[in-house]
C-alpha cells in the first residue's frame, strides 16, 4: 500500500470542517490523525514519500522523525565457501551480534537466496543437528531470493545464547548468532571467578605492561593456584626478576643455567659453626655449615656426620683453638692424613690450629690437610 499524504489530508480536513470548534482545534486534530497515520503505515513498512511529507525520503527516515523503533539491516546473500554459506553483510558464517529488544531484520532479497529460507535454532545447523526452529520474536516475510523477502528477529531479554541461523532447506550454511552482545555481566563472557577472587585484584598498581607480562603465560589452573594463600610483598616476589639465570645478582633469588652451573658474581659469606664437647666426645654435623670452630675444654673425640652422599663432594674447615691446659684430638679412623700420621695439636694456650678435611665417596674417608698451626 501507498499513502498519497495529499489525499490523506484533503479527507481529514473534509471530516474536521464539518464538525463543530475552532480551528486551532481542527488543525491540532487534523496533525495528531496524520502523524498516527503515517506510522500505521511505518509499522507495515508501506510508506512511500509524497507531496507534503518532503522531508520523508524513505521508512529509515520516517522512523527516525517521528520516534519509531529503529530496524538494523543485516544483508544477507549465499556465497560458494565449501559448498554454499550463508553471508552476513559479504562475510561468509559470520557471528551475527543480536542485543536483546532491539529488531534486526536478515535481509534475503538477493537473488543468490532463492530457495535458502534463513531461520534460527537454538542447535547448531538447527534441524539438520538435531535441533528446531526457534521462534519466539521471529518473523519471515516474503521469499526468499525475491525482493522484499526477510526474516525479522526482536530477541527477549531471557533469549537462549548462543542462538544459530541456518538454511531449513540445507545443512551446514549457517553460522552463531551471539545473542548477549551486551554484556550484563562478566558470565556473560565466562568469568567463572567469585567476587571475592576478583576482589583481589583491588588495589593492584600493575601497569598494562606489567600485566601483560602474563600474556602468553602456559600454566594451568592447576600449577597458578600453587600461588594461592601467598602471602608474599611485591617488593619480595621481584626477587625472582632474573636478568641471567645461573648468574647472581643483588637483592635477586640464586638460579642455575641451563647446564645447572651457579656463577657467583660477588663473594660468598658463610656462618662459623661453634662446636661444643660433652663427655670428651663433639660431633661435626655437615649439614650445620662448612666452616667451624672448637675451643677445647677437654680432651676430645670427634665424629663427623652427614657428609654427601657418594659421587658428591662435602669439604669443610675446622678451627681449633687450645684451652689453658693442653687438651689432646682423637680423630675418626676415616681420616687419611698426609704419610698416614695425624698433625700434633699446638699445646700453649689460646694457640690456634686449621684444618681441611674432604670427602667424595659418603665419608668412607676423609682427606686430612694442616692449613696452619700454632697461630692466635
Amino acid at each position: 500500500m501507498t499513502i498519497n499524504t495529499t489525499t490523506l489530508e484533503a479527507n481529514l480536513t473534509t471530516k474536521i470542517n464539518a464538525t463543530s470548534g475552532s480551528t486551532d482545534g481542527k488543525e491540532f486534530l487534523l496533525l495528531g490523525k496524520a502523524v498516527e497515520a503515517v506510522n500505521t503505515a511505518i509499522s507495515n513498512n508501506s510508506l512511500r514519500p509524497s507531496n507534503n511529507l518532503s522531508d520523508v525520503a524513505n521508512a529509515a527516515t520516517a522512523r527516525s522523525n517521528l520516534g519509531a523503533a529503529q530496524v538494523a539491516t543485516i544483508a544477507v546473500t549465499v556465497v560458494s565457501s565449501g559448498g554454499n554459506k550463508f553471508a552476513l553483510d559479504g562475510t561468509a558464517q559470520q557471528t551475527a551480534s543480536l542485543t536483546p529488544s532491539i529488531t534486526y531484520r536478515f535481509d534475503q532479497s538477493d537473488s543468490s537466496n532463492a530457495g535458502h529460507p534463513l531461520v534460527l535454532s537454538a542447535t547448531s545447523d538447527g534441524s539438520h543437528g538435531g535441533g528446531s526452529a526457534f521462534t519466539t520474536g521471529v518473523t519471515s516475510v516474503g521469499t526468499p531470493g525475491q525482493a522484499g523477502a526477510y526474516t525479522q528477529v526482536t530477541l527477549e531479554q531471557d533469549a537462549p545464547d548462543p542462538l544459530y541461523y541456518y538454511c531449513s532447506n540445507h545443512s551446514g550454511m549457517g553460522g552463531q548468532i551471539d545473542s548477549k552482545a551486551t554484556v550484563s555481566s562478566l558470565t556473560d563472557l565466562g568469568v567463572t571467578s567469585t567476587s571475592t577472587e576478583l576482589n583481589i585484584l583491588d588495589g593492584v598498581t600493575a601497569t598494562t605492561a606489567e600485566l601483560n607480562i602474563l600474556d602468553g603465560v602456559t600454566a594451568t589452573t592447576a600449577e597458578l593456584n600453587i600461588l594461592d594463600g601467598v602471602t608474599a610483598t611485591t617488593a619480595e616476589l621481584n626477587y625472582l626478576d632474573i636478568t641471567t639465570l645461573g648468574l647472581t645478582a643483588a637483592s635477586k633469588a640464586v638460579t642455575a643455567d641451563a647446564n645447572g652451573v651457579v656463577s657467583f658474581d660477588n663473594g660468598t659469606t658463610e656462618e662459623s659453626t661453634v662446636i661444643t664437647s660433652s663427655s670428651n666426645a663433639a660431633t661435626i654435623n655437615l649439614r650445620d655449615g662448612n666452616v667451624f670452630t672448637h675451643t677445647l675444654s677437654e680432651n676430645v673425640t670427634y665424629t663427623f656426620s652427614n657428609p654427601a652422599a657418594s659421587g658428591r663432594a662435602s669439604a669443610f674447615i675446622l678451627k681449633v683453638v687450645q684451652d689453658s691446659s693442653a687438651r689432646t684430638i682423637t680423630w675418626p679412623s676415616s681420616v687419611d692424613w698426609a704419610a698416614a700420621t695425624a698433625p700434633t695439636i699446638t699445646a700453649t694456650n689460646a694457640g690456634v690450629d686449621v684444618f681441611a678435611f674432604l670427602t667424595v665417596d659418603g665419608g668412607t674417608t676423609y682427606y686430612g690437610f694442616t692449613l696452619g698451626q700454632a697461630m692466635g
